[in-house]
């Protein structure tokens, strides 16, 4: 019995896929009261995060982004277009998801991002840590 619960836990932890997701007038959503967010557009100081900067026009930074977001372990990505990504990070141990989001702001050359855990409260700042793991990848890959 202990394994079936066990199991039902961890299939639990995924949570179901936001539906408050994507770009709406031009923003991402905004993060909840709780520390397991950051966002490049949150005036919040404990939520906001820099956002990722480019170059080149916007087909060829999703492309590039594309890219570097399949580098990482337990990726998906679930939605692309020509300004907007969102990729879904599974934890390994406890199978829990954070939706990560990228928007181009073509006019600024700027990617904006949010990461943000399905469930619980806190998520010791690995949000934060993969929004700059994303950023250190990212840098590296353009130069």
């Amino acid at each position: 019995m202990p394994i079936i619960m066990l199991c039902v836990l961890v299939i639990g932890c995924s949570g179901v896929r936001p539906s408050h997701l994507g770009v709406k007038g031009g923003l991402l959503a905004p993060c909840p009261a709780t520390p397991n967010c950051v966002s490049s557009q949150s005036a919040d100081r404990d939520h906001a995060i820099s956002p990722l900067q480019y170059r080149d026009d916007t087909a060829d930074a999703i492309m590039e982004l594309k890219k570097v977001i399949r580098t990482m372990k337990r990726t998906e990505i679930v939605v692309a277009t020509d300004t907007y990504l969102h990729a879904e990070f599974t934890s390994a141990v406890f199978r829990f998801v954070d939706d990560v989001e990228f928007l181009c702001d073509d006019r600024a050359r700027l990617i904006h991002v949010r990461s943000a855990s399905r469930v619980g409260r806190s998520d010791s700042g690995v949000n934060r840590k993969r929004v700059e793991e994303i950023r250190a990848r990212w840098n590296a890959a353009r130069k």
